[in-house]
C-alpha cells in the first residue's frame, strides 16, 4: 500500500471512529480531525452553491419563509435592518433546519456588521472548529477563507490576540488558502515558542505537520497534547495514524491498540481491530 492509499485508509477510519466517539453534530475544537481526501489541489466551493443544496431541504412554508427573509436583506438601506435579517437567517437555519453552513455565513455576516471583536472571533471560530474536522479539500477551502476575513477583522480591532492569531494560522495550514503555507505557521510557531502550555497552537501546528507528511514534528506535539490531558482519545488516535503513515508498525499498533481500550463502541472497535490485524501481516 502506498502512501495516498495509506492516508485514503486512515482518512476513512478516522472518519468512522470519529462519529462513533463524538456524534454527528456541529463539531467542536475536541472533535475528531480527518485527513484530507486529496493532497495540493486548491479548490473552492461558493456559498451560493451550498444554499442551493440547503434550500432543497426546506419544506414549501420554509422556503416561502426564507425568501421573505432574504429580501429584507436586499431591501435593507441601513445597517441595522440587514443585521436583524442575517441574524434572522443565521436563527432560522440554526434551529428550523439545523445546517451548519448557512449558519456560519448568516452569522459571520452577521458579526462583520457588528463589528465586535467578541462576535467577530466566536464566527470565525465556529468556521476553524469545522474546518479541523473536514476532509473535503473544497469545503475546507471555503470554511478556511470564511474564517479567515473574520480574523483578519477582529485582529484589526486586537491585534494582540493569540487565539485569533492561532485561528488565521489554521486557515493558511490547513484550509489551502495560500500557496505559502509558512504565512500561517511562522505566527503560531512564535506563539508555541512563547507558551509551550498553548495547547490549542500546538494542535494546529501538529495537524499541519500530519497532512504535510512531517510525521516526527507531528508526533512530537501530538504527544505534548497527550501528556497535558491523558484522557484526550483523539490525540492518541492521532499518534496511532502519524505512526502508521510514517511505517512504523510497531508503535502503530502500540497506539491503536491503547486507543481501543478507551474506546466502548463495538463498531468503533472493530474498525480498529480491522487496522491492526493488517498491520500485523
Amino acid at each position: 500500500m502506498n502512501r495516498q492509499q495509506i492516508i485514503l485508509a486512515l482518512s476513512g477510519l478516522t472518519i468512522v471512529i470519529g462519529l462513533f466517539l463524538f456524534g454527528n453534530t456541529i463539531p467542536t475544537k475536541k472533535e475528531m480531525p480527518k485527513m484530507p481526501a486529496a493532497e495540493g489541489a486548491k479548490q473552492s466551493i461558493q456559498f451560493s452553491d451550498l444554499l442551493v443544496k440547503a434550500k432543497q431541504r426546506l419544506t414549501p412554508a420554509q422556503a416561502q419563509r426564507v425568501l421573505s427573509m432574504e429580501n429584507s436583506v436586499t431591501r435593507g438601506d441601513v445597517k441595522e435592518q440587514k443585521l436583524h435579517a442575517f441574524q434572522q437567517l443565521a436563527s432560522f437555519w440554526k434551529d428550523s433546519v439545523h445546517l451548519f453552513e448557512p449558519y456560519a455565513y448568516y452569522n459571520g455576516e452577521a458579526a462583520k456588521l457588528e463589528s465586535s471583536e467578541k462576535n467577530l472571533t466566536f464566527a470565525a471560530q465556529q468556521f476553524v472548529d469545522r474546518l479541523l474536522v473536514e476532509g473535503n479539500p473544497a469545503m475546507g477551502n471555503w470554511l478556511a477563507s470564511s474564517a479567515k476575513t473574520l480574523f483578519e477583522q477582529a485582529l484589526q480591532m486586537n491585534p494582540n490576540n493569540d487565539s485569533s492569531k492561532i485561528g488565521l494560522g489554521a486557515c493558511y495550514i490547513l484550509g489551502n488558502i495560500s500557496d505559502n503555507p509558512m504565512q500561517g505557521i511562522l505566527p503560531v510557531r512564535a506563539i508555541t515558542e512563547k507558551n509551550p502550555k498553548n495547547m490549542y497552537a500546538q494542535y494546529v501546528l501538529a495537524l499541519g505537520g500530519k497532512k504535510s507528511g512531517q510525521y516526527d514534528k507531528a508526533i512530537e506535539r501530538f504527544k505534548l497534547i497527550a501528556d497535558a490531558d491523558p484522557k484526550n482519545i483523539e490525540m492518541k488516535l492521532h499518534l496511532a495514524e502519524c505512526y502508521d503513515m510514517k511505517g512504523d508498525k510497531e508503535n502503530a499498533i502500540k497506539w491503536y491498540t491503547i486507543v481501543k481500550g478507551k474506546v466502548k463502541n463495538e463498531n468503533a472497535v472493530k474498525e480498529l481491530d480491522d487496522r491492526i490485524n493488517l498491520l500485523k501481516q
